[in-house]
């Protein structure tokens, strides 16, 4: 079979980019190999043919490198755009420049692509809009500050992305986590089918062979309700409202085999080594998921949807740190009048996730995770 390709389509920038480019436009000298000065309104630099600057603005070329080349590749895509050429040009120029430092932490592969700056595509199903119309009903939420901003829907040669927030830029070698949220992950329409099966049944006693009960061992079959709750009870998710789904340390590749971290030591000194005992970075997390706590118990939107697969992503480098709720391809709205607090027990037809019980548990976990400032005191 013929290996086949994830094409996304050209960049479409959101109005906040052009101001920032702008701004910065008018402190440095653009370097833009190749391109005249017709459209740009730049003067050409006499010191160096492919080199032009703001006619308004003189600077000292010895800047430092290392702002120089973030710098550089913001002004190549404004000085683009100002020549309005194709867009095929400037995709090359976007994501050759910012997959050096982009990442996709989890989910299946291919299914984001960085884009303009400060933006990502994300694939979705052509036949369902689910995550589309969460995002845009969160942008009318008191927690639309807590999520990515959400753009536009975008349609390309037959497939769909919504175009986001990155919320990764303007970190530097940034740790990054990725915390699956609530005590069920699954829909309750994936566990409607009461039939047991086979497959269901073999999967599980691969992972544990003293899973199935004596009746499920006769028959050699299980319901995919009984295999999706097994599931749940192999990480925290069962008894915490939250699993660690992936990690990434700085510049390290990302790490995606904690489906077995389960009790709250395991998770303490996976939070320890994440935050590499910064007590400063702890506590702008931890008053973070604090302020995502206090806006869901007042949200309309929480109020009347139920969150499953959703996931609070974690963001920090030396200098700042941020947390944000993600991932509503399977938050669905519930019908009219019927309302969920996130905290009650699941029963089948109550929709009750555990999204706020986890959130709890998460914030007691990470205060209780020890830093250097902490051990001297």
């Amino acid at each position: 079979m013929a290996a086949t390709t994830t094409e996304f389509p050209p960049p479409s920038y959101s109005t906040s980019f052009f101001p920032v480019l702008i701004r910065v436009a008018k402190d440095q000298v653009i370097n833009v190999s190749g391109l005249t000065s017709s459209k740009t309104g730049l003067k050409k630099c006499s010191r160096d043919k492919n080199r032009y600057e703001d006619p308004q603005v003189s600077r000292d070329a010895t800047t430092k490198a290392s702002d120089q080349q973030e710098e550089m590749a913001l002004l190549q895509l404004f000085a683009l755009n100002a020549l309005e050429l194709t867009a095929p040009a400037a995709n090359d120029i976007v994501i050759n420049y910012r997959k050096k430092g982009w990442v996709q932490l989890s989910g299946h592969e291919g299914a984001f692509s960085p884009a303009g700056y400060g933006t990502i595509w994300k694939r979705r199903l052509a036949s369902d809009d689910t995550e589309v119309k969460a995002y845009r009903a969160l942008m009318l939420d008191l927690t639309r500050d807590l999520v990515p901003r959400f753009y536009k829907e975008v349609e390309y040669k037959g497939d769909y992305y919504i175009e986001m927030q990155d919320l990764l830029e303007g970190f530097k070698d940034p740790s990054v986590m990725d915390i699956k949220m609530g005590t069920r992950t699954f829909a309750e329409q994936e566990v409607k089918n009461q039939t047991p099966r086979p497959d269901l049944y073999q999967k599980m006693v691969a992972v544990d062979s003293g899973a199935a009960t004596e009746e499920e061992n006769s028959i050699g079959a299980i319901t995919k309700l009984r295999y999706m709750e097994f599931r749940e009870q192999l990480s925290s998710t069962s008894t915490l409202g939250f699993r660690i789904e992936a990690v990434k340390y700085g510049q390290t590749p990302p790490v995606t085999n904690h489906k077995f971290v389960k009790t709250k030591d395991q998770i303490v000194e996976t939070l320890s080594r994440f935050l590499s005992r910064r007590e400063t970075a702890k506590s702008q997390i931890t008053n973070r998921l604090r302020l995502i706590r206090k806006a869901i118990e007042k949200s309309p939107f929480f109020q009347t949807h139920e969150i499953i697969g959703s996931s609070i992503l974690i963001v920090f480098d030396q200098f700042k740190a941020g947390a944000w709720m993600i991932d509503f391809a399977k938050t669905l709205k519930l019908k009219d009048g019927m309302r969920v607090d996130h905290m009650s027990p699941w029963q089948h037809g109550n929709h009750e996730d555990g999204y706020l019980s986890g959130l709890d548990n998460l914030i007691e976990v990470f205060d209780s995770v020890p830093t250097l400032n902490s051990e001297a005191t």
